[in-house]
C-alpha cells in the first residue's frame, strides 16, 4: 500500500494533512523563515536537498517541500516566489524568474463534494533550459515549458509551451517561435 507522500508525488489523490506530510511542510517552513531572514547558499542546499550549483533565490521565498524540485545550474529567482511542489518541479540550467513568479503542481477536485472530503492532486511541472519567466507568471499543475522560452510578465501557463518560443498572456500563448 502507498503512503500519502508517494500518492502524491505520483500524482494521485492523497491526504495532505496526513502526519509524515504536514511534519515535511512544518520542516521546510522552517528552514525558508531562517532563509528569508539569512539568506545561505547551505540553507537552499538544505531546504532542496540537494547540492546547488550557482543558485541564488532572493527572499522572500516559499515552498510546500522542497525535496520534490530539482533545481539546475545558474537559476536565479527573484523576489517572492512561491513553489508549491507537491509533485516534481523541475527547472532547467540557466532558468531566470522575475519577481512574484508563482509554480503550482498542487490542484483540487472539480467536484465540490470530492473537494471538500480534503483529498487533493498534484501534477509535475518542468520548466526547460534557458527559460526566462517574466514577473507575475503563474504556472499550473502539468505544464512543461520547453526549452529556450520567454514567458510574458503576468502570464497564467496553463498549457504546455513548445521550445523556443516566446508566449504571453491569460491564459499563456505562443505569439513567436525564435
Amino acid at each position: 500500500m502507498k503512503t500519502e507522500k508517494e500518492k502524491m508525488i505520483s500524482g494521485e489523490f492523497y491526504n495532505s494533512l496526513d502526519e509524515e506530510l504536514v511534519r515535511l511542510r512544518t520542516n521546510v517552513r522552517n528552514l525558508t523563515k531562517e532563509y528569508n531572514q539569512s539568506p545561505s547558499p547551505q540553507l537552499l542546499n538544505k531546504i532542496f536537498e540537494q547540492e546547488l550549483d550557482n543558485v541564488y533565490i532572493e527572499p522572500p521565498f516559499y515552498c510546500d517541500y522542497g525535496i520534490n524540485t530539482i533545481i539546475e545550474k545558474n537559476v536565479y529567482m527573484n523576489f517572492n516566489c512561491i513553489i508549491l511542489d507537491c509533485a516534481p518541479v523541475k527547472i532547467g540550467e540557466n532558468t531566470k524568474f522575475g519577481p512574484n513568479v508563482q509554480v503550482y503542481t498542487a490542484t483540487h477536485p472539480i467536484d465540490p463534494i470530492e473537494r471538500t472530503s480534503g483529498i487533493e492532486y498534484a501534477k509535475a511541472i518542468t520548466i526547460g533550459k534557458n527559460c526566462w519567466i517574466g514577473g507575475g507568471s503563474i504556472i499550473l499543475a502539468g505544464v512543461t515549458i520547453g526549452d529556450n522560452c520567454t514567458i510574458g510578465a503576468g502570464s497564467v501557463v496553463t498549457k504546455t509551451i513548445p521550445p523556443n518560443s516566446i508566449a504571453v498572456g491569460n491564459p499563456c500563448k505562443v505569439i513567436k517561435t525564435i
